[in-house]
């Protein structure tokens, strides 16, 4: 009885743990672990387009993603937040989650003698075997290229490319030693409020920002501006005990 449904696989480019988001997430505390995540919620939204969903009508929740990754809840909510804040999760309405840039990883085949074929095709140039071969049968789920994470772990940035840190409330907002050190001098006293007032917008509402030192720069000089004293509007103010 032949196999019609369809099947799905991840693929990976060799360059997937070059890019920079990966490259920052697993520089982080626990960013294996994280990265180990990242790649279980691309295989389970394969069949479904991206999206992280049991079914059309349910979303999985932190507590149902938690459950499939076998990890526990505050991670997997620390590790949603950080893939939000590198733009590797986008969250949809009705609490559905998407996990970015999927269709550039998703592979699929229809049939099972497709399947078959193309693994005849694999082991023939490998074996040199004839064409009347036997029928070969893959597993159901195919990964392209063995992803080997130990040996990730211990790969290293290239020389004079540190990964930016991360700091907030959230570990969400990312910044260079160079970055920071320009704050803590222009912003004394306020750099780690602003630090934490990015990290927790970031949190809450899964806004991208191209620069978190261009960002929070750019609030001081909104607030700044807001405390100045308008020009042409005379100061009448006077405190208790004086007159006007």
């Amino acid at each position: 009885m032949s196999d019609n449904r369809r099947y799905y696989y991840l693929k990976l480019k060799e360059s997937f743990f070059d890019e920079d988001a990966i490259v920052l997430l697993e520089s982080m505390q626990d960013g294996i672990l994280y990265s180990n995540i990242l790649l279980k919620l691309y295989l389970k939204s394969l069949k479904n387009g991206g999206k992280l969903q049991l079914d059309e009508h349910i979303p999985y929740n932190e507590q149902m993603i938690a459950t499939l990754t076998r990890q526990q809840v505050g991670t997997v909510e620390r590790a949603l937040q950080i893939f939000r804040a590198l733009g590797l999760v986008e969250p949809l309405s009705g609490g559905v989650l998407y996990m970015s840039n999927i269709e550039l990883l998703i592979g699929q085949s229809s049939t099972e003698g497709e399947r078959k074929r193309r693994a005849r095709l694999a082991l023939q140039k490998q074996k040199a075997l004839p064409e009347t071969g036997a029928d070969i049968c893959p597993p159901e789920l195919e990964i392209e290229k063995e992803i080997d994470i130990e040996k990730e772990k211990e790969r290293e940035l290239k020389p004079g490319q540190p990964a930016p840190a991360a700091y907030g409330r959230y570990d969400n907002v990312f910044l260079s030693d160079e970055e920071l050190s320009q704050l803590k001098e222009e912003l004394p006293g306020k750099w780690e409020y602003y630090l934490d007032r990015l990290s927790c917008h970031i949190a809450s509402t899964g806004k991208h920002y191209k620069s978190h030192a261009a960002t929070i720069y750019k609030w001081a000089q909104e607030d700044a501006a807001k405390a100045a004293p308008k020009p042409g509007i005379p100061d009448y103010s006077c405190k208790e005990d004086e007159s006007l």
